[in-house]
Order: structure tokens, then C-alpha cells, then sequence
């Protein structure tokens, strides 16, 4: 597909999102400078990167940061804690057991940190 058939194509499902009731926004896309167009529910959406897109303020880069990385340590240590589980289901040997719970223990506790953090 040529440039000129993408940009007609792209042009056309930003009219078909305007006629679907969809404002379009005096925002651009950070990653495409195309106009961003803001959804029924409210969030922000790039019809050519087909992704939405987050409006951060000024001074709220760390905030928004410190969020996202909060979440992801979260989801790590909640993946990790559910594959420890199923290796203690499976294990007889009581040392190594031992091991496990102790592994298991440090986990719950830093899940438990983390989400304080999250909620301060």
C-alpha cells in the first residue's frame, strides 16, 4: 500500500469516527502528531497508532512513572508467588519445602509493601 492509500485510509476512519459521535481533540499524538480523538468514556485515542494515548501534566512524568512501575512490580511478584505455590504442591522433600515457604514469605511481604506504597 502507498503512502497516499494509507493517509486516504487513515482519513477515512477518523470520518468514520467523527460521523459515530467521537470528538476530535486540539491534542496531536506524541508518537504520530496525528490529532488524537476522545472517546464516550472519556480516554484519549489515536485512530492512526490504533492505541490510546495518556495526557500527562507537567510535573506528573514521576507520579505517572512511579505508578507504572508499581503496577508491574505487583503483577511480577503476584506471577511469582502463584509459581511458587504450584512448585510447593508438587514437592515432598521437606528442605526443600522449607526453602519455598521462606521464598514465599519474602514475596507476600514485599506484595504487601508494595501495594501500601501504591495506596500512599
Amino acid at each position: 500500500m502507498s503512502r497516499k492509500e494509507r493517509d486516504e485510509t487513515h482519513i477515512k476512519r477518523m470520518a468514520e469516527l467523527l460521523k459515530s459521535g467521537l470528538t476530535m481533540t486540539d491534542l496531536a499524538c506524541p508518537a504520530c502528531a496525528s490529532p488524537l480523538f476522545r472517546l464516550k468514556n472519556g480516554e484519549l485515542w489515536c485512530e492512526k497508532c490504533q492505541k490510546k494515548v495518556v495526557v500527562v501534566k507537567e510535573g506528573e512524568e514521576q507520579n505517572l512513572a512511579r505508578a507504572t512501575a508499581l503496577n508491574s512490580l505487583e503483577a511480577t511478584l503476584a506471577t511469582k508467588i502463584q509459581e511458587i505455590q504450584e512448585k510447593m504442591t508438587n514437592e515432598q522433600d521437606p528442605e526443600k519445602l522449607q526453602k519455598l515457604g521462606n521464598t514465599l514469605t519474602g514475596l507476600l511481604e514485599n506484595l504487601e509493601r508494595t501495594r501500601k506504597i501504591k495506596k500512599s
